[in-house]
Order: structure tokens, then sequence, then C-alpha cells
């Protein structure tokens, strides 16, 4: 009989923390520096004034991909707001152009 496995008190592991969400990503990424360490372990020659490693090439081209969305969204509200003062006009001017015929019936 194996008496020393019967004293042993099993471990218990920590549970995995959850996986970041995107908007912690991007968040981490926003303040993240281009020079910060984890962006300088790939290098890779550079002649054209371009990034000097592929993480450098690949943190300068998320940056971009964000700036980019976030003109996006920017755009999106400003078209949204156009719109919306289009129809506004679009009515004033139907309510108008009714007035206008019923005056000269």
């Amino acid at each position: 009989m194996n008496m020393a496995s019967k004293g042993k008190k099993k471990m218990v592991l920590p549970t995995r923390p959850d996986l970041p969400s995107v908007d912690q990503i991007i968040e981490d990424i926003n303040r993240a520096e281009s020079n910060d360490p984890v962006f300088k372990f790939l290098q890779i020659p550079n002649e054209a004034g371009l990034p000097t490693n592929e993480a450098e090439a690949r943190y300068v081209q998320s940056r971009h991909y964000l700036e980019l969305n976030e003109r996006l969204q920017e755009a999106r509200i400003d078209l949204t707001r156009r719109r919306d003062e289009l129809r506004m006009v679009g009515e004033s001017l139907e309510q108008s152009v009714a007035a206008v015929k019923g005056r000269a019936l």
C-alpha cells in the first residue's frame, strides 16, 4: 500500500484570465510607444527609412489602421449629421412648395 500519495494535497491552479477585448487591445496599442521594446525584436535591414523591424512595421501599420478607422468613424458621424440636416431642409422645402401651391390655387 502506498501511503505517500494519500498525504499529498492537490494543488489548485488559478484560472486563466479572460482574453482582452478588442477595445482593450486598441487601448493598449494606443498607449504603446513606437520605441517599445516589444516592437524591437525582429531586426530587418533598412535603407529606405522605413521601420527597422517587422514588429515595428506591424506596429506602424496597426497605428495607421486605427487612425484611418477613427477618421472613418468621424466621417460617418459627420455624414449622418449632414443627412439629417438635408432631410430637415427637404421637408421644409416641401412645406414651402405646398404653401406656394396652396396660395396659387
